[in-house]
């Protein structure tokens, strides 16, 4: 009898052993956490050298991790950055390279992210982390489209951006409130999370917090409304700022700090009212004050506190850092145009790209490469140039369909440079020379236009028919003659 005993208990603290190294390896794994911003402009924090908003825990973060100061989209608006965050992609690979929008034309309807694609949240999620979209989606507004049918296990949001009616507050696949009290967004948002990091903390997770802030119309909760003295704005920024306070508290608090990665940027750059630090335009231009954001990544432990880096890099390469850390091949069936950031967050590598790119439309607009800045296409400096404090948003609050502070931020409140070279195309900068993009130097460098126009031109010919022709009209055929 005692043989059987002994085989029991050795069968027992195998299987003990064994689920002792699961749960070790489950709790090993790393999470991670992506704060994606609004509209933030590269100047709008404190720690990037605005004058007046304050921002102390991202200015704690920035000190005890890496803030980047060469950091860039692949477009100068929401959606397809969006989509190119959570892939690795470029836009005309992705295919999301418009707005979606419930009250809009074209793009009204029937499209979105493509099944085919695949997520961060879809690979992590099969590797078993637990999975959470918290704020703007706008990867598509039909239910095919859902962050719940993309990776992630819950949602709680706007599924587009908080000026397109109907503003629908969604919780999962349902809505939860209509119309939407927008200054309580940044907290709800805030409070959810911190909810899903208390729930998940024996477990890895995947935290994505694309805010809704400070996209227009600015809003910010009665804590905050009205007391950073530097106006609406700055009231949003103040609330923002305390978000990520308080999921660094609960890190904390949970002991999670030192196994979790954190990324804070921004999909674009600012709308009226925020701010570039001296880079010329705004939001949906391709001049630096489009396609710069600020860029915050902490590890303990991992990335090196206090570190400024000056590497060409952007939001393409949080797919690939991400899965990297997390152990997880990239997809071999596509071509994934990120590259792993952890050498450059860690050890300040040399930037792993050629060149980086950028579109507007369905066409590309600008190519980078080390100091050097090709604007192809022209593009404007400034969006509504002849309209100024008396311009009627129809996106704007109501006070029924839209409920916001009607002070909101107007044509007057430029947020990058108006100054500079006339706009044109095939116009070159060198950034490390002239970062405001004030004087075209494409005559006193010829090679390094024709090196861009070059490599403009080999990327181009990987832009699908499909979009590069979306906008021409088909061809009359000719009337035959009898």
């Amino acid at each position: 009898m005692a043989i059987p005993r002994i085989i029991v208990c050795l069968v027992c603290l195998i299987l003990c052993s064994q689920q002792t190294l699961i749960a070790a390896e489950t709790k090993a794994k790393p999470n991670f956490i992506v704060i994606f911003a609004d509209d933030l402009g590269y100047g709008d924090l404190e720690c990037f050298g605005h004058p007046k908003f304050k921002t102390p825990n991202l200015n704690r973060m920035a000190a005890e991790g890496a803030r980047l100061t060469q950091f860039n989209v692949p477009v100068p608006y929401c959606a397809p950055s969006r989509a190119t965050l959570l892939t690795g992609r470029y836009p005309w690979r992705h295919g999301v390279w418009f707005n979606p929008a419930p009250d809009g034309g074209r793009f009204r309807s029937g499209v979105g992210i493509a099944d085919s694609e695949v997520l961060l949240s879809e690979k992590l999620k099969q590797n078993g982390y637990a999975t959470i979209c918290i704020g703007k989606w706008h990867l598509g507004h039909d239910p095919q489209y859902y962050p719940t049918r993309h990776g992630f296990d819950d949602y709680l949001g706007i599924l587009y951006s908080n000026d397109m009616r109907p503003v629908n507050l969604i919780k999962g696949e349902e809505i939860l409130e209509y119309p939407v009290i927008q200054a309580n967004l940044t907290k709800r948002y805030t409070d959810r999370a911190v909810e899903f990091i208390r729930e998940n903390q024996k477990r890895p997770f995947f935290l994505y917090l694309p805010h809704a802030m400070p996209h227009k119309p600015l809003a910010a909760s009665e804590a905050f409304y009205k007391k950073s003295g530097a106006g609406l704005y700055g009231d949003v920024i103040a609330e923002l700022d305390w978000s990520v306070g308080e999921i660094f508290k609960t890190l904390k608090e949970l002991d999670l700090d030192e196994n979790t990665f954190v990324i804070f940027t921004s999909d674009n750059g600012p709308w009226f009212g925020g701010h570039t630090a001296g880079l010329s335009g705004m939001k949906s231009t391709s001049w630096e004050g489009g396609l710069r954001v600020p860029m915050i990544a902490r590890w303990p432990g991992k990335i090196p506190k206090g570190q400024v880096i000056d590497t060409n890099c952007g939001s393409i390469d949080i797919f690939p850092t991400i899965l990297k850390q997390a152990g997880i091949p990239l997809p071999t069936d596509r071509v994934i145009d990120g590259k792993d950031l952890f050498p450059v967050l860690t050890e300040q590598a040399k930037t792993p790209h050629e060149a980086l790119y950028s579109m507007k439309g369905n066409f590309l607009f600008t190519v980078r490469s080390g100091p050097w800045k090709l604007h192809v296409k022209q593009s404007p400096r400034q969006l509504l140039a002849n309209q100024g404090k008396d311009w009627i948003d129809p996106r704007g609050p109501d006070g029924v369909t839209i409920i916001a502070p009607y002070e909101q931020a107007m044509p007057d409140q430029p947020p990058g440079l108006l100054t500079g070279d006339q706009p044109g195309p095939m116009m070159l900068f060198n950034l490390e020379d002239d970062p405001g993009e004030q004087h075209n130097v494409a005559k006193q460098n010829p090679q390094v236009v024709a090196r861009l126009k070059k490599l403009y031109d080999q990327m181009q010919t990987q832009v699908p028919d499909s979009i590069r022709n979306f906008n021409q009209k088909p061809k009359k055929k000719a009337a035959s003659s009898r």
